[in-house]
């Protein structure tokens, strides 16, 4: 006989999205009996999360603050005819520290690591080794979902940690550095000091594809490192992965396509910048929601989580056009035209886009003017998402 156990909600999946949710939980609503199922044997896996200072609302930035794991005052942009430095903090979290963190803060029997799901519906939860959990409530975040039925390009990546002898020099992150030789879509590389002598260095790409070509990306690492003079001493954390950029698309159908009537979060939500790919600021607005919300039934966390990402998903066909203009518009070896354009624009526009805020006189703003790719491809993508 298949043990069976209950608790109020049952979130699956403790990546950023399902433990944020859970720690927010923790904090608001104490009384609730959370648990935290994930497949792997550490919660958040092996990944580095960073954001904008405009990213999170001022009033939200309690659930990160104990998650931080570095902060600087700013950051720089390089591209071949323009480069820049932006005057807004940046913030990066280890997945480390996210771990630690949830264990302190859930109790002990509320994360559940090394569990693999067989399934899940609005109230249970099916697990691999046939035990069962039985929840007043079930939030799926388990990462993407089906994909087919979204139009996509992606944003592909492969980052190394670095020590490097007699320090880097680096005092910001370079969040792009498109003089870099570019391949396979717009291509540009990521820095982040951690310390005068520890770095990460990402390899990123704005590509048609999700091929990941892992060997070469660390080759185009160690040269960057060797044109900029670093001897490299010790290599540490890696990571890699890829990450949608949406075009278009069904919204309803990768909905469904996720599971059926069932509560979801982050990336299986639809809950992740069209344009950037990126998902903690929507993690941090869907986790405060939830801890809001009188009603965590699996019916109305359903009706919640699916209205949510609904609405977002119909305000910003702004960062969908964009998307458009840069994999179906511009050539991709002159992607980065596209975005050393956007570089120039206003600091306060740059922020408020990367959080997904834009405001009507910034899309007017980025809108304006020639744009960046062949004229008559433009006006064809401007048709077709009309």
């Amino acid at each position: 006989m298949a043990e069976i156990h209950s608790c109020d909600l049952a979130i699956v999946g403790g990546g950023l999205a399902g433990s944020l949710i859970a720690l927010a939980l923790a904090e608001k609503r104490p009384e609730l009996s959370v648990l935290l199922i994930e497949a792997g044997e550490t919660i958040g896996g092996n990944h580095l999360w960073s954001f904008f200072d405009g990213d999170v609302a001022r009033e939200d930035r309690w659930l990160l603050a104990p998650l931080v794991c570095h902060a600087w005052p700013g950051y720089d942009v390089a591209f071949p005819a323009h480069g820049r430095t932006l005057l807004h903090p940046y913030y990066s979290i280890r997945s480390a520290r996210l771990d630690q963190v949830v264990r302190a803060r859930l109790p002990t029997a509320a994360v559940m690591t090394g569990c693999k799901v067989l399934g899940c519906t609005a109230t249970g939860v099916s697990l691999a080794d046939g035990g069962r959990f039985e929840a007043k409530g079930v939030i799926d975040a388990r990462g993407a979902g089906d994909l087919s039925a979204l139009e996509l390009g992606w944003q592909k990546f492969v980052g190394r940690e670095l020590e490097i002898a007699g320090g880097h020099g680096l005092e910001r992150p370079i969040v792009m550095d498109a003089t870099v030789t570019q391949h396979d879509g717009y291509r540009f590389v990521y820095c982040l000091p951690f310390s005068a002598t520890r770095l990460f260095v990402e390899d990123t790409y704005y590509s048609d594809t999700a091929t990941l070509n892992a060997g070469a990306l660390n080759r185009r690492i160690e040269v960057y490192a060797e044109n900029r003079g670093w001897q490299v001493s010790e290599i540490g954390h890696e990571e890699r992965g890829a990450l949608p950029v949406v075009i278009g698309g069904d919204f309803e159908g990768y909905w469904r396509a996720g599971g059926l009537r069932v509560a979801k979060a982050g990336m299986r939500a639809g809950l992740f910048h069209p344009m950037t790919g990126y998902s903690l600021p929507d993690a941090v607005r869907l986790a405060v929601l939830i801890a809001d919300a009188a009603d965590l039934s699996g019916e109305a966390l359903h009706t919640l989580t699916h209205d949510h990402a609904r609405a977002l998903w119909d305000e910003r066909r702004f960062y969908r056009l964009l998307a458009a203009m840069l994999f179906r518009a511009a050539d991709p070896d002159a992607r980065y035209r596209v975005l050393e354009r956007f570089y120039r624009l206003p600091a306060g526009l740059i922020s408020r886009f990367y959080a997904a805020r834009s405001t009507f006189s910034d899309k007017a703003r980025v809108l304006s003017g020639r744009p960046p790719v062949p004229f008559w491809r433009a006006v064809k993508v401007a048709r077709r998402m009309a």
